[in-house]
């Protein structure tokens, strides 16, 4: 078994009290019985929905190695024979073994955020920076105030480079996050109108993100998109908190990592690239414009940190993305396989066009349609209906051939989209599905896009088994 800590050392980063015969070790460290593996420490935090103590037997069941519980808690658990931490509060805790981590490690550390891209970018890194050293990236989008403390405190002492993805909801969450973090990159990918309705405008967006800046340890380097519109608020706010090493990634001709030439295929993209001075020749495994933007930030941050560029560039070749996050399928069916694009984690109006585009590039069977299965995205507040109604633009820029809507928000693009493309309109995902699985038909080209609480993944695993995959392939990007 690994060692991640020892229980002395983690009593005394968290202010503890041992509460019976702690082991000498744990190899790692869980909030969550259903993936917890034996000799790991589980930290009963208390979430907006569920307290981790209410799982401590389930926990100990599992073979959790030490419990690190609440001083208020502890008389409810007096059955237990797992040994324990107890603290005054569990969350607090974590964050407090999560600034051990950083202190004991020597890894060079780089923090990514923005509107989209946020995961994409970082799965990227972790792919590119593996030839040159041991990396620890985040699992799946743990990149709140939970997320963030748990990646960093399951950092291993000898981890050379780590990548951490902070996300937010709300002007000042990101400061505290990237306060723990402190790395040594801050990447930007893009500010969009995600979460707008907790914002009064785009530009407050900017300012929002521009707080992973403040974090940046002594002689770090902020990584800013160049194209984006927001590059001057977001340079100003860099040099405002103090960050002296400002650069731009993208096609603009002032851009430190600059785009020579881009080829987009279906399935890829080959780029050309200036990177610390060199021209540098990379496939990226994932197709679209966008993820050409985010691989230029992953070549930027790894130049920065000192890794290899020339091992990064090939390591994107062969980069896939995720589930929901633009995983593709093929699909088989007795009139031609069907390509499915999985976008259904997320959405806000920068991912939709650009999931758009993608779909727009792919190509279809004979006969095959390109279809676009769409539902809400959330928390756009006063905005939510032009924002929705204003992707009729690029669907008919794109010329797709059908459009599946659902949500209540969506019905706003149902009406801007009448009498210029077929479309299919439902209140709910329920009612929409057994309509598209009647509707999809071979040689067609479908894309799947929603934010999450839409539940939109249940038509994905709806598609997979009516037509079971002939292979995985390649992806776009998240939401």
């Amino acid at each position: 078994m690994s060692e991640l800590w020892t229980a002395e050392a983690m009593v005394a980063a968290m202010e503890g009290r041992p509460f019976g015969q702690l082991p000498k070790t744990v190899s790692g460290i869980s909030i969550d019985t259903r993936t917890l593996n034996r000799g790991e420490a589980f930290f009963a935090i208390k979430g907006e929905s569920f307290d981790g103590h209410d799982f401590a037997t389930a926990a100990v069941a599992a073979g959790a190695a030490l419990l690190v519980v609440a001083e208020g808690r502890l008389p409810g658990l007096g059955r237990l024979t797992c040994p324990m931490i107890v603290v005054k509060d569990v969350l607090v805790a974590l964050e407090r073994l999560a600034e051990a981590s950083r202190r004991r490690s020597k890894a060079k550390i780089i923090a990514v955020t923005g509107s989209a891209g946020k995961t994409t970018t970082k799965e990227a890194l972790r792919h590119a920076l593996s030839g040159s050293g041991t990396v620890h990236a985040a699992e799946r989008s743990f990149n709140n105030h939970w997320g963030v403390p748990l990646t960093l405190a399951r950092m291993p002492e000898d981890t050379d480079f780590g990548v951490f993805e902070i996300g937010m909801n709300h002007a000042g969450e990101i400061r505290p996050l990237v306060k723990l973090v402190r790395p040594h990159v801050a990447i930007v990918t893009i500010v969009a109108a995600a979460h707008l309705g907790h914002f009064h405008s785009l530009d407050d967006i900017a300012r929002a993100k521009a707080e992973i800046f403040e974090g940046l340890e002594p002689d770090g380097h902020a990584l800013i998109n160049r194209d984006d519109a927001r590059w001057r608020i977001l340079r100003k706010a860099a040099k405002d908190a103090g960050v002296k090493h400002i650069h731009g990634f993208g096609e603009h001709a002032r851009a430190t990592y600059r785009l020579v030439q881009a080829v987009l295929k279906p399935d890829h993209s080959s780029i050309t690239a200036r990177i610390g001075g060199t021209e540098i020749v990379a496939r990226i495994g994932a197709p679209g414009r966008h993820m050409v933007q985010n691989a230029l930030a992953v070549l930027g941050a790894v130049h920065l940190v000192g890794a290899d560029v020339a091992k990064a560039a090939t390591a994107l070749g062969a980069f896939r993305a995720e589930k929901g996050r633009g995983a593709r399928h093929v699909l088989a069916h007795p009139d031609g396989a069907i390509t499915l694009i999985d976008e259904s984690y997320n959405a806000n109006p920068a991912s939709m066009k650009a999931a758009i585009a993608l779909l727009a590039g792919t190509q279809t069977g004979q006969d095959g349609r390109r279809i676009a299965v769409l539902g809400d995205m959330l928390e756009l507040g006063a905005h939510s209906a032009k924002l929705h109604a204003g992707l009729a633009e690029p669907i008919l820029e794109a010329g797709l051939d059908r459009v599946y809507l659902a949500g209540e928000a969506m019905a706003a693009l149902r009406d801007a989209l009448a009498q210029h493309v077929a479309v299919d309109y439902r209140p709910t995902r329920e009612a929409l599905q057994p309509v598209l699985l009647a509707e999809i038909g071979g040689g067609d080209a479908v894309m799947v896009k929603s934010s999450l609480r839409l539940g939109f993944a249940g038509l994905i695993d709806a598609l997979l088994e009516k037509y079971p995959p002939q292979q995985a392939s390649t992806a776009a990007d998240e939401g």
